[in-house]
C-alpha cells in the first residue's frame, strides 16, 4: 500500500509545471466566448474568473504576500476585479508565469503552501469540465496530484481512508495521522478522478464507485 508521509518539496512544482504544459496550450486555442462560460464547481464564476483567481493566488505565493483575509471569498473577488480590464491573453500569461515560478518558492518553504498547487490543479479540472474537455480531473498531472493529496490529508490528520483505485496498481492510504486510531478506516473503490472529485468537493454524478465508512462531505479538504 502506498503511504506518503514524508514531504517531497519539489512535488508541488512538478504538479504545476505538468499542468501548465497541458492547460496553457488548450487555453490559447479558446475563444472569448469560451472564457465567459460558467463553471459549475464555482457558482457565479466564469472560466475567466477561475483563471484570474488561480493566477492571482500563484502571484501571491511567488511574492510572499499573505495579508490578513487572504484567500477568503472577499479577497478572491477583489483579485478577480483587479484584473477586470485585462485581456484573456494577459490572464493566461500571468497564470503561465505563476505555474512556472511558484514551484521553486514552495520547495523552499515549510510546506504550508503545498496544497495551493493541488487547488490550482483542481481548478484546472473545473475549467476543463466547463470547456467540455474529456477527463477533466485526470491527465498527466494526476499521479502527482494523488501523491500530494495523500501527503496533504495525512499532514492535516484527515479521515483515514484506503483507496483501491481501478487505474493504480497499489492501494493508496490517505489521512489517518493524528486522528483517533480506533476509528474504522474508510474505503473507496473506484477511479482516481472520482477520488479527486470527492476530496475536492466536486460533483460525482454518474460516476461508478463505492465509499464506505465515511460520508462524502467528510472528505472535502477545501470546504
Amino acid at each position: 500500500m502506498t503511504d506518503v508521509r514524508e514531504r517531497d518539496p519539489h512535488l508541488p512544482g512538478r504538479l504545476l509545471t505538468t499542468e501548465r504544459d497541458a492547460l496553457i496550450p488548450l487555453l490559447r486555442q479558446r475563444t472569448d466566448d469560451d472564457y465567459a462560460r460558467p463553471v459549475e464547481a464555482c457558482p457565479g464564476w466564469s472560466v475567466r474568473d477561475v483563471l484570474a483567481h488561480c493566477s492571482a493566488a500563484l502571484k501571491r505565493v511567488v511574492e510572499g504576500r499573505y495579508e490578513p483575509g487572504v484567500f477568503t471569498p472577499e479577497n478572491n473577488a477583489k483579485d478577480i476585479a483587479e484584473r477586470s480590464a485585462w485581456s484573456n491573453a494577459q490572464i493566461v500569461d500571468e497564470l503561465e508565469r505563476g505555474m512556472t515560478d511558484a514551484g521553486p518558492v514552495m520547495a523552499g518553504s515549510d510546506g504550508r503552501t503545498d496544497l495551493i498547487a493541488l487547488g490550482e490543479w483542481v481548478h484546472a479540472g473545473d475549467v476543463r469540465e466547463a470547456l467540455g474537455e474529456p477527463n477533466a480531473y485526470g491527465g498527466p498531472g494526476l499521479p502527482h496530484a494523488l501523491t500530494l493529496l495523500a501527503w496533504g490529508t495525512q499532514t492535516l490528520g484527515h479521515v483515514p481512508l484506503q483507496a483501491d483505485l481501478d487505474d493504480v496498481d497499489e492501494p493508496l492510504r490517505l489521512g489517518g495521522v493524528g486522528v483517533d486510531q480506533h476509528r474504522h478506516v474508510a474505503r473507496f473503490i473506484g477511479d482516481s478522478a472520482t477520488l479527486v472529485r470527492l476530496y475536492a468537493g466536486r460533483p460525482t454524478a454518474g460516476a461508478a464507485y463505492e465509499l464506505t465508512g465515511v460520508e462524502p462531505r467528510e472528505l472535502n479538504i477545501f470546504g
